[in-house]
């Protein structure tokens, strides 16, 4: 199932961080629609969430990596 390595872990942070990015989308766009500062707010903690996410993947990939 997994690519790299026996646990499928990389494919659901993967999966959480895009489904996180985009629910918070979601619910900013909506927060911004019906002046709802809560959403708002919920909204970009959700896209950091997810973006905090995906560079954890990318920098734990990258770590035996040298440039």
């Amino acid at each position: 199932m997994a690519v790299n390595g026996d646990s499928p872990m990389p494919l659901l942070k993967k999966l959480g961080g895009l489904i996180a990015i985009i629910l918070g989308f979601l619910i900013t766009a909506s927060g911004y629609r019906y002046g709802s500062t809560e959403f708002l707010t919920l909204g970009i903690v959700f896209i950091a969430l997810g973006l905090v996410f995906l560079v954890l993947m990318i920098v734990r990939r990258n770590q035996g990596r040298h440039v």
